[in-house]
């Protein structure tokens, strides 16, 4: 790259700059020229912008996926569905923290469904955590629900293999269940699980079902669960007289504005709530929980490409530093090129096209880097990866930028070279 010979020391050349300057094509060649005259050198400096580029490529394909996977996750657990959980709230002078859990019963799920408008469907919900289950001398840890069969439809569980124990089973208290796939695998292993007797928590019961496969849901796995009558948890199984939760189903999404408040109120009256008391249940909007997922996403994300956009700006550094370098070996080539006419932006051109050729390129490997490698990781570990073409973009013109700014103080350092000292320079 220190030779002095260029592509304009021939009388065409010369003639060019003297009507008016390189043209583009020319200024891209010379650039081109320059750069190939130390390859290596030239490709240790794109690396920075390579890595830079990559890694935001990955980060935004990475929290793009997650947001998609979390909001597929939330939507899976039914649809325009609202989930009402018991609240703590303080009463008394000594502002101690009760909680509401024996607060919400069956006859409160029985009554939203009955006096609020627009509801379809409720189920009320019992839950219980690390029971085990055991079929002959087989037994293994899951999560024990109960409900009513409106349950199913409600969070979007459909029916693989048998069916879903009926409301006059919920009446009698029946030992039936229906379980999951992951569990039907762990205790029957290829055998049919339809109208076996498994111990549940030490109480004998009838598998009528078996869900369809779902896949983990945010903090909970259809999979991996029993589900029973209501009534049979709470009579025969853990002898309670409150429920854990209630899922509400609306019968659109319009109609589900307002419910919330509408529910809290409704809930509040029932249990005679001071008007100044907080209501004793919290209501959770399908809607709300993927906007918030979306926003936790975003954050995340934005937060990850910050961080690789640092190694892009660094990636930039090194191109100034080696374009200042360049400048300083091509001293006399450049004294060369202006006593045969060529002008100031001729020099800036030359500079700033080698520049951005280095980010440019760099940005494309980057690109290819960044897809490839959040392919591999979502093959691999099974990370979710989602990449569009907007961060793709962002990314091409980010790194086109720092071409642009980082080549522009190396690029007038050169032009401003006075002709008769560059010549002198040695």
């Amino acid at each position: 790259m220190s030779t002095i010979e260029t592509p304009l020391t021939g009388a065409r050349a010369e003639r060019r700059t003297r009507r008016g300057g390189m043209s583009i094509l020319e200024a891209l060649r010379v650039a081109f020229q320059g750069l190939g005259g130390n390859k290596f050198r030239a490709f240790l400096t794109m690396l920075g912008v390579i890595i830079g580029v990559a890694s935001v490529i990955a980060m935004l394909g990475i929290g793009q996926g997650a947001a998609k996977a979390s909001q597929e996750m939330i939507r899976k657990l039914g649809t325009n569905t609202l989930s009402v959980y018991p609240n703590s709230r303080s009463v008394g002078a000594s502002n101690v923290r009760l909680s509401a859990a024996q607060k919400l019963t069956l006859e409160d799920a029985y009554a939203i469904r009955d006096e609020i408008p627009g509801v379809k469907a409720v189920a009320p919900e019992c839950r219980s955590r690390g029971i085990r289950a055991k079929y002959k001398s087989i037994s293994t840890s899951t999560s024990l629900y109960a409900s009513t069969p409106e349950y199913f439809e409600i969070r979007n569980l459909p029916i693989g293999e048998g069916r879903i124990f009926s409301d006059e089973e919920v009446k009698r208290r029946e030992r039936v269940c229906v379980i999951g796939i992951s569990v039907r695998e762990e205790l029957f292993g290829n055998l049919n699980a339809i109208d076996k007797q498994i111990r549940i928590g030490g109480h004998s019961f009838l598998v009528v079902g078996v869900t369809q496969k779902r896949g983990g849901q945010m903090w909970r796995n259809p999979d991996d669960q029993i589900t029973i009558p209501v009534s049979t948890f709470m009579r025969r199984v853990n002898r309670q007289d409150y429920i854990n939760g209630i899922s509400v189903q609306a019968e659109n999404e319009e109609v589900m504005k307002g419910m919330e408040i509408l529910i809290e109120d409704f809930i509040a009256d029932r249990h005679r709530i001071p008007l100044n008391q907080p209501s004793d249940v919290r209501v959770y909007n399908q809607a709300d929980l993927i906007e918030s997922a979306k926003e936790q996403s975003g954050v995340m994300t934005m937060l990850m490409s910050g961080i690789a956009l640092v190694s892009l700006l660094v990636g930039g550094i090194g191109i100034m530093n080696i374009m200042l370098v360049s400048v300083t070996e091509r001293t006399k080539e450049i004294g060369v090129r202006k006593a045969m006419g060529a002008k100031r932006r001729d020099i800036l051109t030359q500079f700033l096209i080698e520049s951005m050729t280095l980010s440019l390129v760099g940005g494309i490997i980057g690109v290819g880097v960044g897809v490839g490698g959040g392919k591999l990781l979502q093959m691999t570990m099974g990370w979710p990866f989602e990449v569009s073409m907007q961060p793709i973009i962002l990314a091409f013109v980010f790194s086109a930028a720092v071409g642009i700014f980082f080549g522009i103080y190396p690029a007038i350092k050169a032009a401003r070279l006075h002709p008769i000292e560059a010549l002198r320079y040695e």
